[in-house]
């Protein structure tokens, strides 16, 4: 066979499918193929939904776009209904020497029923063959599309008669809408008055319907008020005669409450006359007592029981036997016993408790508070009692004087201050050691602490350079001072007691009293001494600092002795220089002033030759007598 024919017969057939509907857009989409071959996204079905259907130039697809290697040949399949799927032939150019690329292992792609193998350039029927097979294929799909755009065409026709039938109700119905709002903006006015129109009635029905209300309240309230009227008039008729009598009756009550006024200042003025006199008698009374007194007390013994030394006669509690058996040194007599007898104000046996101890000097405290100065001190040998008598313990019943002391002084003060008096108090608490002052409420570092001298100002009161004086408003601020002051003060263990007082503990109450309305003033000073135990350096035993304590102890006792019986003596100059403990105490011995001595005996039968010299001390303080003391009025 020639090539000749073959080629003018497919020059014939590209002709014939040029002729077709879309025919003559088949040659130049495969010469722009053959120039520049681009990869298209192939179109995705078109699906026919009712009586629409897609555009027909949407269907169009390039017929030059490669989907498989470059040499692969595709069959072209023919399309569903409403779907056009892509047709690609080869691009090379006839007669190329460019070889195909091998398709994949595996794939055969067959077109017009050739081989999948890339055909030779000699075999022209082969090639026409596979182009009639592609013409066969697009004129189906020519078909295919024709069948769909006339029935695009008949749905356009339908879909247009549909508008214009659409545009005509459209515009009938706008015509009907310019009437309705013509209608409306004619109706709007009326419709707006008509609602003013019944707002305003039903506002002025509420407005009546109150009013109505409001008469009928105010008709009842005014028949109400002519009732209270009627009966106010009746009233007032009534009051004005007791108003009458009432004027009389305040006349005689103004009368009466003039005689009262002037009956309660004559009464505040005889009251006051009284607590003179009480005082003037209090101070009558504690003179005839003796403006210096000693009691004396027996400590209990330790393991309970009586002492056989001690007698304590059960009809008189103001003496006391000291017995003494002793042995006959000629052996030929039997032995005989020596009594001692003593007397003082006031005698406590070992079972006496301390609201008894107290009771009986309560009236010198007392005159404290009426402006004279008081004096208490405890007396004895180590381990005797002394502090128990002075201090006491924590609890109520064992409290000792200076507790009890403070408490009645502040009530009292509260007493007084109904009649007008008022009060200042100021406490001190000072250590006399080894003849050396120490402030017992300091605060400070030990290594800063001031020394301290005693000095005596010109209307002779005496103070302490660089002491600690507080003011206090209540008990329980003093009760927390005389804690301090027993944390802070010297003990020592000796062979009579296992944490005695090395030192004299002198606690000081200032009291300072005004009555503005009387023009009356007093100033006094309430002195409670805890002595530090007298014992003799062979009872003690004591060697070294506690020889010395011992020794400025037993100095300073001897010397206040001394001061009392000068004093008793009235003798013009007292030593009061010659101890720190009589030159601190001399505003409190002296004539102005009234002083309680406690002698402590301790009941052990080996305290025979203490107790006799402790006996014999106070019995010697006994037998002064001081000259009257007087207030201290400012």
């Amino acid at each position: 066979m020639s090539r000749l024919p073959v080629i003018s017969k497919k020059r014939v057939l590209t002709t014939s499918s040029s002729s077709s509907e879309n025919g003559q857009d088949l040659a130049p989409a495969q010469k722009k193929t053959r120039k520049d071959p681009e990869r298209v996204k192939p179109y995705a079905a078109s699906t026919i939904i009712g009586t629409r259907r897609p555009a027909v130039a949407a269907i169009k697809a390039p017929i030059s776009r490669p989907v498989r290697p470059t040499g692969a040949a595709t069959v072209a399949a023919g399309p569903s209904r409403g779907v056009l799927k892509q047709s690609i032939a080869s691009t090379a150019p006839r007669g190329s020497n460019i070889k195909a690329a091998a398709a994949p292992t595996g794939t055969t792609a067959v077109t017009g029923g050739a081989a999948g193998t890339k055909r030779q350039g000699w075999d022209l029927k082969g090639k026409v063959t596979d182009m009639e097979s592609k013409l066969r294929n697009y004129q189906t799909k020519v078909k295919s599309v024709n069948q769909e755009n006339k029935d695009l065409k008949s749905m356009m026709v339908k879909s247009q008669t549909r508008v214009t039938d659409l545009e005509t109700s459209v515009a009938v119905q706008r015509s009907q809408i310019s009437e309705y709002e013509e209608e409306l903006q004619a109706l709007s006015g009326v419709r707006e008055e008509l609602d003013k129109v019944s707002s305003e009635k039903s506002t002025i029905a509420k407005q009546l319907s109150n009013l109505e209300d409001k008469y009928k309240v105010m008709e009842t309230l005014r028949q109400s008020q002519e009732t209270e009227l009627h009966t106010l008039k009746m009233k007032l008729s009534m009051q004005e005669s007791t108003l009458s009598r009432l004027q009389l009756t305040l006349r005689d009550a103004e009368e009466e409450v003039r005689s009262l006024g002037e009956t309660v200042v004559q009464q505040k003025g005889e009251l006051h006359a009284g607590e003179m006199e009480r005082r003037q008698l209090h101070n009558s009374i504690q003179e005839l007592k003796g403006n210096i007194r000693v009691f004396c007390r027996v400590r209990p013994l330790t393991g309970g029981g009586l002492s056989q030394h001690l007698q304590l006669p059960a009809t008189d509690n103001k003496t006391i036997t000291l017995a003494k058996t002793q042995e006959s040194h000629t052996g030929k007599t039997a032995d005989t016993q020596k009594n001692y007898n003593f007397s003082f104000d006031r005698v406590f046996g070992p079972q006496a408790s301390q609201k008894e101890v107290f009771e009986e000097i309560s009236l010198l405290v007392q005159s404290a508070l009426d402006g004279y100065n008081v004096c208490c001190f405890a007396y004895g040998q180590t381990g005797s009692g002394k502090t128990f008598t002075m201090e006491g313990a924590e609890y109520d019943e064992a409290r000792g004087v200076i507790p009890r002391a403070v408490t009645q002084i502040f009530r009292a003060a509260e007493k007084l201050g109904a009649q007008g008096w008022e009060f200042t108090f100021t406490a001190s608490f000072v250590e006399i050691y080894n003849e050396t002052l120490r402030d017992l409420l300091y605060t400070g570092k030990a290594s800063k602490r001031p020394e301290h001298e005693i000095r005596k100002s010109i209307n002779n009161e005496v103070t302490i350079t660089s002491l600690t004086y507080e003011k206090v408003t209540n008990e329980d601020q003093v009760l927390g001072l005389i804690m301090m002051a027993n944390h802070n003060r010297s003990t020592a263990q000796t062979s009579q007691n296992d944490r005695s007082s090395r030192s004299h503990s002198v606690f000081q109450l200032d009291i300072e009293g005004a009555n503005v309305g009387r023009d009356v003033k007093c100033k006094s000073t309430l002195c409670l001494v805890d002595l530090a135990g007298s014992e003799r350096l062979l009872k003690s035993q004591s060697q070294g600092e506690r020889f010395k304590e011992m020794t400025a102890i037993n100095s300073s006792l001897s010397n206040l002795g001394i001061v009392i019986t000068a004093l008793a003596n009235k003798d013009i100059h007292v030593p009061y220089r010659n101890s720190k403990l009589t030159y601190l105490l001399q505003g409190c011995l002296g004539g102005n002033s009234k002083t309680l001595m406690f002698v402590n005996i301790s009941p052990e039968l080996d305290s025979f030759g203490e107790t006799l010299n402790s006996l014999r001390f106070a019995s010697k303080v006994n037998d002064c007598v001081i000259g009257t003391a007087s207030a201290n009025k400012k």
